[in-house]
């Protein structure tokens, strides 16, 4: 039985270093910035249609009033929302998951 457990624990061992070459050579085969040319060459929606048609109508764009393309900010928010959101889900986390909300009409009148 022990033979069966070491020889698992190797398997599982090994899948997983497998598994993060897999993933490692994924990520930095994949995770690469297209050249400026081909960028100008493909905009996106909104340079080539909301851009057009704000032009046409007298609308120009602006700067807003929080850039968040620059630095961290919409990561920072991003990680506000996810800890507003998990405190809310883990302070209510009995009553989603497992304690049962009394059916209505069914009340214990004594």
């Amino acid at each position: 039985m022990s033979k069966l457990i070491a020889h698992s624990s190797w398997f599982v061992a090994k899948t997983v270093k497998i598994l993060l070459a897999i993933a490692a050579f994924l990520f930095f085969t994949t995770s690469y910035e297209l050249p400026a040319s081909c960028a100008e060459k493909w905009p996106g929606v909104d340079e080539s249609v909301v851009e057009k048609y704000a032009k046409e109508h007298g609308r120009e764009a602006w700067t807003p009033f929080i850039n968040t393309d620059q630095g961290d900010l919409l990561l920072f928010v991003f990680l506000l929302a996810g800890t507003v959101g998990g405190f809310a889900a883990g302070y209510s986390w009995r009553m989603l998951v497992s304690e049962k909300s009394p059916k209505a009409g069914s009340c214990n009148k004594t």
